[in-house]
C-alpha cells in the first residue's frame, strides 16, 4: 500500500513539474526581456517554442520581427506566428495577418490577410475587428467572400 501510494506520490510531482517547468522558463524569458537581455530571452523562448507553446512562439516571433538579441529575420517571426495562429492564438493570428497586409516576411496578400485577421476577430478582440475592416475595405465585396472561405479552411486545420 505504501509502495502504491509512493509512486503515485512521484508520478504526480512528475506530472507538476513537467507542468511548470515550461512556465518558469516562459517566466524566466519574460524577465530576461524586461532587463534588456534579449539574448537570453531568446534562449528561454526557443526551446519552448519548438515544443509548441504558443505564447513562446509568439514571443519568439516579436523578437525575430523586431530584431531584438537576434538578427530581424521577419520570414521566420512569421513562420512562428502561424504555428501559434494554427494553434489558435489570436495574437498570432493578428500579428500574422498584418504581415501578410504589408508584405513583411511573407508575400503581400490582403485576402490571406483578412482570413488570419478574421480568425482573430472571431475572438471577441476589437483591435482585430478593427484591421479586419481596413483591410476589408480595400478588398471589396467579392474578395472578402474568398478571404472568409479560407478562414473556413484555416479554422478546420487548427
Amino acid at each position: 500500500m505504501l509502495k502504491m501510494f509512493l509512486i503515485t506520490s512521484l508520478l504526480c510531482l512528475a506530472y507538476v513539474q513537467a507542468r511548470t517547468e515550461p512556465r518558469a522558463d516562459f517566466t524566466a524569458g519574460l524577465a530576461a526581456f524586461d532587463a534588456g537581455d534579449y539574448a537570453l530571452s531568446h534562449s528561454h523562448w526557443q526551446a519552448l517554442a519548438q515544443a509548441g507553446d504558443p505564447e513562446a512562439q509568439i514571443a519568439l516571433a516579436g523578437l525575430l520581427s523586431q530584431g531584438l538579441g537576434v538578427a530581424a529575420d521577419p520570414a521566420k517571426a512569421a513562420a512562428w506566428y502561424r504555428q501559434a495562429a494554427r494553434q489558435g492564438a489570436a495574437r498570432a493570428q493578428l500579428n500574422l495577418g498584418d504581415l501578410y497586409a504589408r508584405g513583411r516576411g511573407v508575400p503581400r496578400d490582403l485576402v490571406k490577410a483578412y482570413a488570419w485577421l478574421e480568425l482573430a476577430a472571431r475572438s471577441g478582440k476589437a483591435w482585430a475587428r478593427r484591421r479586419r475592416d481596413e483591410i476589408g475595405r480595400q478588398l471589396g465585396s467579392v474578395r472578402i467572400v474568398t478571404a472568409r472561405a479560407l478562414a473556413e479552411k484555416l479554422l478546420d486545420r487548427q
